[in-house]
């Protein structure tokens, strides 16, 4: 695929996205980007691994902003608070080319990715009870019931 393409492609997933899926997309970004940093630090690529905390750092700072602390303030605060450790552990590997610091903003970042994932599967479940409640189910009637065979 080639680049042109595989950018329709993202633009795309991106545009038809549901704020969930969206903020999956940005933990997934947010790893993808650390674990290239990662591979920058343990091979010495200065650049390498600045790109990818630079990057990583960015959706750190969107997941921030885009927090609303008008709905729920205490949970919103929390996760500010961890956002923030976040992106300050991701200063601390690039600045000082720590892989201890970057390991741990990672390991937060796959457990709120995990935790997010659990989350979406029970919403899913609980949107599909919702409208499986509402589906109109015709009563069976004698008539309908005898004109189906259960032989073949």
């Amino acid at each position: 695929m080639n680049q042109q393409a595989a950018q329709n492609y993202l633009r795309t997933k991106v545009l038809t996205a549901t704020p969930e899926q969206l903020q999956l997309m940005l933990y997934d970004g947010a790893i993808r980007f650390c674990e290239q940093a990662r591979v920058g630090l343990e091979q010495k690529n200065f650049e390498q691994s600045y790109n990818g905390l630079s990057r990583a750092q960015k959706i750190i700072s969107e997941l921030t902003a885009s927090l609303k602390h008008d709905l729920a303030p205490d949970l919103c605060g929390k996760l500010a608070a961890l956002y923030n450790f976040v992106y300050m552990k991701l200063v601390e590997a690039n600045v000082h080319h720590e892989i201890k610091s970057l390991d741990q903003a990672l390991n937060i970042l796959r457990y709120q990715r995990e935790t997010w994932v659990m989350l979406l599967d029970q919403l899913g479940k609980s949107k599909a009870a919702a409208a499986a409640t509402k589906i109109e189910m015709p009563v069976p009637n004698p008539r309908m019931e005898a004109s189906i065979s259960m032989q073949g």
